[in-house]
């Protein structure tokens, strides 16, 4: 789990019972042997930040702010300016959030800061020890993970191959919200349906065949259960403090054998299939699973084990899912405080598929170009996630910004100062869709041409589903549009556009949006 992750939630979890207060008590104690320790030691020359206290650093104050700590990387930003550092117990953040250094960071440096940040060891048991395209250090075992995700899954040949998945996925997506709708007096829950949609895509493309809404609903909530077994612990800040931990840790390893438990049987049934030589009921010609099953990594005789391959199963499902459902629930919210813009839309699919006509299709969604400039300020305005994926520096000596960046410390990219940047967009407080029409303000969201707006991260840890991201964005909501109007749901008539840090960056108030079928 990335640092970025933790410290969102520190607000949620910090000093929340009487046994963490002790423990914190204990930290303090044990403090005064480091800061005894360090004194006459020389301190490298990172970036401002708020003062802090000895070896806990700012870990109380971020989690008694009584803000999410979101809010309060915007706040200190205001006071500290565009790179700053936060000392977190063990830990070192350094937050960026310009861009100009995201540039230099993660394009023009991009070799210097491509590593990740080591974590408690502990605390890898889902990763089996980083051995995942997210998490895995720089080096061989990382390109030849990544290089399999892209080239086996992830290419745009790759992904047009899974074209009915996705069909089958959105009648059963609409087809829910109808049930749903008539069932609840017109109202529906956009971010649950648009979750398991996108559940069901990538499940079938992990594993090769289409499941059942009971089995799909099952595997969902054991890997949501692994999500929040990461919640952050006092001892991912203060290692020292882990034996008091041993009761999560042994929930953990049970966590952990019920996702192998769970996922196992599938791997099972898709190497039987392949092994005969045949496919099974409702199976996929392709999966991702089958790239995994004979995966050469550099530096290692043997191709992954069961539980690396569980490990890589899940990383692809999960890597998905969120940030697509939320996007999908920012974007209804935006077409119900906005209905022009929701006119518009519709106005433009009747244009390509016809009134009366065919379900809109991905060959449709290219030529539609108001559809592609509503889903680039969707992912401008609402990222999936405000921070990018942690970055490290590689060797020791490097610098950023005439700051010293330590080999330990976790780099940081906080995003929405950069995608709300004045000088770099007009009127950037204002969702408009219009800014990227006609010739209007331009944004390379890979950030190769200039970081303007980088939701999915850039350089070469740029997140690698990036294409298949956007493309089920993109038709879930062409297919919403194309099916329903989109309208305010009576308890909810004023649309709440405050946010919240969860797994990804969601709504305060969860959208149960109004809907009325149009055919």
């Amino acid at each position: 789990m990335s640092s970025s992750s933790i410290v969102s939630c520190l607000n949620d979890h910090m000093v929340s019972s009487p046994s963490q207060t002790l423990l914190a008590t204990l930290a303090l104690t044990i403090s005064l042997v480091f800061l005894f320790k360090n004194k006459f030691s020389k301190s490298p020359n990172l970036p401002p930040g708020p003062p802090g206290w000895p070896f806990v650093g700012n870990l109380f104050q971020v989690g008694l702010s009584g803000k999410p700590f979101i809010h309060y990387v915007r706040d200190l930003r205001e006071v500290y300016g565009p790179i700053f550092t936060l000392r977190m117990g063990v830990r070192t953040l350094i937050i960026m959030s310009s861009a100009d250094l995201a540039h230099e960071a993660l394009v023009e440096r991009s070799q210097a800061f491509v590593n990740r940040p080591r974590e408690n060891p502990t605390r890898t048991i889902f990763s089996c020890d980083k051995f995942t395209v997210n998490s895995a250090l720089y080096g061989p075992e990382w390109r030849s993970l990544r290089r399999n995700m892209v080239s086996g899954m992830l290419s745009s040949a790759r992904l047009r191959e899974f074209r009915c998945v996705r069909g089958s996925a959105m009648d059963r997506f609409v087809d829910r919200m109808r049930a749903e709708a008539e069932a609840e007096g017109g109202a529906v829950w956009v971010l649950k349906n648009a979750r398991f949609a996108v559940f069901c895509i990538l499940l079938a493309m992990c594993f090769g065949v289409e499941l059942d809404e009971e089995t799909v609903d099952r595997i969902d909530q054991v890997l949501k259960t692994v999500l929040l077994t990461l919640n952050p612990r006092i001892d991912d800040y203060f290692p020292i403090l882990s034996p008091f931990f041993a009761k999560q840790r042994k929930r953990a390893l049970e966590v952990r054998a019920l996702q192998i438990a769970t996922l196992k049987p599938l791997i099972d049934a898709r190497r039987a299939m392949l092994e005969a030589g045949g496919e099974g009921k409702n199976s996929i010609t392709y999966s991702y699973l089958d790239s995994l099953f004979d995966l050469k990594v550099e530096g290692r005789k043997s191709p992954p084990t069961e539980e690396e391959i569980v490990t890589l199963c899940s990383e692809f499902i999960n890597g998905g899912t969120d940030t697509t459902a939320t996007a999908i629930e920012w974007a209804v919210a935006r077409l119900i405080e906005k209905p022009s813009m929701q006119v518009r839309l519709f106005e433009e699919i009747h244009a390509v598929v016809g009134k009366g006509g065919r379900k809109v299709n991905e060959g449709d969604i290219d030529r539609m170009e108001y559809l592609q400039a509503f889903v680039k300020e969707l992912l401008r305005k609402h990222p999936p996630t405000y921070f990018s994926l942690t970055h490290a520096a590689v060797e020791p000596g490097t610098t950023l910004a005439g700051y010293d960046i330590p080999m330990d410390a976790n780099l940081e990219i906080y995003l929405p100062p950069i995608s709300e940047d004045p000088k770099l967009w007009k009127n950037p407080e204002e969702f408009e869709p219009e800014r990227f029409l006609g010739g209007g303000e331009e944004a390379d969201i890979t950030g190769v041409k200039g970081v303007k707006m980088i939701p999915f991260g850039a350089g070469r840890r740029i997140c690698p589903g990036l294409s298949m991201g956007t493309t089920h964005v993109t038709l879930m909501i062409a297919r919403m549009v194309q099916e329903f109007e989109w309208f305010a749901h009576p308890p909810q008539k004023v649309i709440d556009l405050g946010d919240k840090q969860e797994f990804t960056v969601v709504m305060n108030t969860p959208l149960r949006a109004g809907v009325r079928p149009r055919v």
